[in-house]
């Protein structure tokens, strides 16, 4: 990779599960130059939940017209959260609304696609709750809405679904169908068993690198934003994926990341596959070069929201400043926040000597939840080196200090970035960008072994 190209600015698309934004960034530098941001909702009309694709559009487009001229930009690359997978009809158009992957399925659904779906030695997919599986919502997109179904001529991966509304070009790629949908084989890097059992075959878009320039933005979206060259559309990555990818080509294994955003995934690159747990998690996500990476993940952004939402605001030197009062005392906070994920699967939130402490001592222990909840995953895929963490909890110390404490390894802070973005725009063929700041924190907290220790012992009972 070279940053020797014609490129000066690179658009980024970034749909996540919460917020959508475009970004402009320098393509030497990876700042970013400009910058809009929009909620993603759902809408509840319809026969399912599902996302408001048009409003999306809209955004989207109006946002690119915006950068047309200040800063300007020469590719657009693209990268989504995942579950999600949009249906075609033969006319291009949308067959089916976007399910939204939280929406559950009558039981009888439920129990029918358990007999379907391939085992986990195959795919290295667990069987998730909800539509956690893009297979479980394809399976009931076309159990219970047949007759729409029969309407639906191409499958895409949600990245490429935008990317095929911007340059018509249809295509899959394996980050978004390798992350825990049931419809791929990580070890034979092609469609899992499933793909025939549901008769799939024949609508899945071509397999494209997330690398390709699959073609310039469709000369009338061109005009109606005001582009007066082409501009080359990029396949697109997963959003997790994408904020591995700096670290793939800039670090030698073995190393963790840690992706914070809705969900926290933790990677562990140069770990195995041999001893990941379904049960509890633990998968292989497909990066953008097609290898399986050992993963493991729970809903720790959706978490700290709604955590935050009930305790209140405090000074984030205030909650570092509890954190010794908190192990000392011994208030903790169980898992799960939020149930149907996570390495501690069927359990259900629970305080423990919460009933004097204030604001500060109760984000100190949700810090500590949190960093005990991803040092749980990280064991669980037998990650070692470094662990490099992104995203909104680079920038809560509580929870770096603790997670380094607890790892006995160093952990690097990459703030200022979700990382999903400057990832993505990788794709287009520019060098990793180097972080204007690497904080590595090496840590140790007396009492601290004994109060994880203290916590299992409480998970156990």
């Amino acid at each position: 990779m070279s940053n020797e190209t014609a490129y000066r600015h690179i658009a980024v698309i970034d749909i996540g599960k919460t917020n959508a934004k475009v970004v402009v960034l320098d393509a030497v530098t990876g700042a970013e130059v400009a910058a809009v941001k929009t909620a993603n909702s759902v809408l509840r009309s319809g026969p399912y939940p599902h996302y408001d694709i048009e409003r999306l559009w809209g955004f989207i487009t109006a946002a690119l017209e915006g950068f047309v001229r200040t800063p300007g930009f020469d590719a657009i690359s693209i990268t989504t959260h995942g579950a999600c997978v949009a249906m075609l009809a033969g006319d291009g158009s949308l067959a089916m609304p976007v399910l939204d992957y939280e929406h559950g399925y009558p039981q009888a659904v439920q129990d029918a696609y358990a007999q379907l779906r391939p085992g986990f030695a195959e795919t290295f997919s667990p069987g998730l709750s909800v539509g956690l599986n893009v297979g479980a919502q394809i399976h009931y997109l076309k159990s219970t809405f047949p007759a729409d179904f029969n309407r639906v001529a191409t499958i895409l991966t949600y990245p490429q679904y935008w990317a095929f509304r911007l340059s018509g070009v249809a295509a899959n790629e394996v980050t978004s169908l390798g992350c825990h949908t049931d419809l791929w084989n990580p070890t034979t890097q092609s469609y899992s068993s499933l793909v025939d059992t549901l008769g799939l075959r024949a609508l899945m878009a071509p397999v494209r690198s997330a690398f390709d320039a699959l073609g310039p933005i469709l000369p009338p979206l061109a005009a109606k934003i005001g582009l007066g060259k082409a501009v080359p559309v990029y396949c697109g990555i997963h959003d997790s994926n994408a904020s591995l990818l700096p670290h793939l080509v800039e670090n030698e294994a073995p190393f963790a990341v840690v992706s914070t955003g809705t969900w926290v995934i933790s990677f562990g690159v140069g770990g195995d596959l041999d001893h990941l747990d379904p049960e509890r998690d633990a998968l292989a996500n497909v990066d953008a070069y097609g290898r399986a990476v050992p993963s493991a993940r729970f809903m720790g952004g959706r978490e700290f929201e709604i955590l935050s939402a009930e305790i209140g605001i405090a000074s984030s030197d205030a909650v570092e400043a509890a954190l010794e009062a908190v192990i000392r005392k011994g208030l903790m906070l169980l898992p799960n926040v939020v149930e149907g994920s996570g390495p501690f699967p069927g359990r259900k939130r629970r305080w423990v000597g919460a009933s004097e402490a204030d604001a500060a001592e109760r984000l100190a222990a949700v810090s500590l939840y949190l960093s005990m909840m991803t040092e749980a995953c990280l064991d669980l895929i037998g990650a070692n080196g470094p662990t490099f963490v992104e995203g909104p909890f680079a920038l809560n110390r509580a929870y770096l200090v603790a997670l380094a404490a607890l790892t006995g390894r160093s952990v690097i802070a990459l703030p200022g970035s979700t990382g999903t973005s400057q990832g993505a725009a990788l794709l287009t063929g520019v060098r990793p960008f180097s972080a204007t700041e690497n904080e590595s924190i090496l840590a140790d907290f007396p009492g601290l072994l004994h109060y994880k220790q203290a916590w299992r012992r409480a998970l156990d009972g």
